[in-house]
């Protein structure tokens, strides 16, 4: 099968499930602008899951905006640096269900079959390919190089989305629901610790997070922070292209072995965790986050096998300055002096970093408002994000935030202790998009309850047209009157 059959095995399998049919929400006005029941703000993998999952529950008033370029959303052209995904390739994720939409179907239509077996993990570039072409393949309707900076709710039950950028349509966009579906940072921001960010100046160190200059660190020697997947990531990509020596520095004295998802992926975790209670989920993810993610063994593997490479386990930075030669690193184990540093130290969770929430965040229910942890498992990092429903929507954590919330939706790496790795992993997504769409579709019937139960009660069409004929019908009257003689 060709490329351009599996483009037309899908229109096919659209069209028998009707996926495109006619929609059911009740459309609002708004004299300054056009209302749509959804906006999808990001426009990767989330999002785009996200458009189809409404799609197929009838909802298709809807937009996705993203600040990039197109063909550009999420990491994957952008900072992440790994040269395959991490999520075994068998798992399925925003195919939904649709077998001519898997990642499988897509690649066997360019290298066959026989292709498929020789691939061990999915190449990190492929994936954003395969992306492009689901979002084209489905008719998507994305708008790129659109920033959302504040959602604005209104009184109407509607939000107000400021956004501006080269591909912004005007100031405004006006919507019933917003899904927040902006990745690993769109919970908060990515972490530099201030040691770092008070003590050496911006041009001699980023974070994985950010553009980086290969090509003027050649020859260079750089000191890389953290354990987790992504400083060995960077370590071989700044080996390859060509840096003289890269520095891994691991605060534990051994690296993490376990990663927590393999087994989610087996057990019924991911699917159920919405069901647990509030204290199961909590150590759930206490434990999670207490094993961090390890590097594959490939990465580590690429990385090690390079002669720059160089790890030091239990070292910390104590202390860190900038110096004539570069920036000076102090740890237990010793001093060393690099040219620039890679900073890989993960990300904080918490709503009062997210601008677009500025008008609302005081009003979200934090994990720390609902539950009290143990204090052997409390961790303020867990604590600071938002508790949301298992619709992935806001709580209010007064009466005053109740309706200036409805309608908003955190399909981001902050749901992870709510509802799991559902909206922050490929392994999740199959699971926790179609409650999404869901829970938004509840939502906009219950705003429209009154409409349409009104137009149920008042419904009178006339189904049945058929007449029997008057000879072979019995009056049930003549039926009565027979009985009383």
């Amino acid at each position: 099968m060709s490329l351009a059959e599996l483009n037309e095995r899908v229109k096919k399998d659209l069209s028998y499930l009707n996926i495109k049919g006619a929609d059911n929400v009740q459309p609002l006005e708004h004299p300054e602008g056009h209302v749509y029941d959804v906006v999808i703000v990001g426009g990767g993998q989330c999002g785009l899951g996200a458009a189809f999952a409404l799609l197929r529950e009838g909802v298709s008033n809807i937009l996705i905006i993203d600040e990039n370029h197109e063909g550009y959303e999420g990491p994957w052209e952008t900072y992440a640096r790994m040269v395959t995904l991490r999520t075994p390739k068998q798992l399925t994720s925003i195919d939904l269900g649709l077998p001519s939409l898997t990642f499988r179907s897509w690649w066997e239509a360019q290298v066959g079959p026989e292709g498929w077996e020789k691939v061990e993990k999915i190449p990190r570039r492929d994936w954003m390919n395969y992306l492009r072409w689901y979002r084209s393949v489905l008719r998507l309707p994305v708008i790129n190089r659109v920033k959302l900076t504040c959602i604005q709710p209104l009184k109407e039950g509607i939000h107000r989305l400021n956004i501006e950028g080269l591909g912004a349509p005007s100031p405004h966009l006006f919507a019933r629901k917003v899904i927040l579906a902006t990745g690993i940072q769109g919970g908060g921001e990515w972490h530099v610790p201030s040691l770092i960010s008070e003590n050496v100046p911006k041009h001699l160190y980023a974070h994985t997070s950010e553009a980086i200059d290969f090509n003027a660190l050649k020859g260079k020697k750089i000191g890389i922070l953290g354990g987790g997947a992504s400083s060995f990531d960077n370590a071989h990509f700044a080996l390859s292209k060509g840096v003289a020596q890269a520095h891994v520095f691991v605060r534990r004295k051994e690296i993490p072995r376990i990663n927590p998802i393999r087994q989610m992926e087996a057990s019924g975790i991911i699917e159920r965790y919405h069901s647990l209670t509030d204290a199961d989920k909590y150590a759930v993810m206490a434990h999670f986050f207490k094993h961090n993610q390890p590097p594959t063994n490939d990465t580590f593997t690429r990385a090690a096998s390079w002669p720059g490479f160089t790890l030091h386990l239990g070292s910390p930075w104590l202390d860190v300055k900038s110096t004539v030669d570069g920036v000076r690193i102090t740890t237990p184990q010793g001093t060393f002096t690099f040219d620039y540093l890679i900073i890989s130290t993960g990300l904080l969770t918490d709503p009062r970093l997210r601008p677009e929430l500025k008008l609302v965040e005081k009003h979200i229910l934090r994990w720390g408002d609902r539950y009290q942890a143990p204090l052997e498992l409390a961790n303020p990092v867990l604590d600071a994000h938002p508790y949301l429903s298992p619709g992935y929507s806001f709580v209010s954590r007064d009466k005053a935030g109740k309706k200036l919330l409805r309608g908003l939706y955190a399909f981001n790496y902050s749901a992870l202790i709510s509802c799991g790795i559902t909206a922050s992993a490929l392994s999740g997504m199959r699971f926790g998009l179609p409650r999404l769409a869901s829970a938004v579709a509840d939502e906009l019937f219950q705003d429209n309850r009154e409409h349409i139960l009104k137009n149920y009660f008042e419904y009178n069409v006339m189904e049945f047209k058929g007449e029997w004929p008057a000879k072979n019908q019995t009056n049930p009257d003549d039926a009565v009157s027979s009985r009383k003689k």
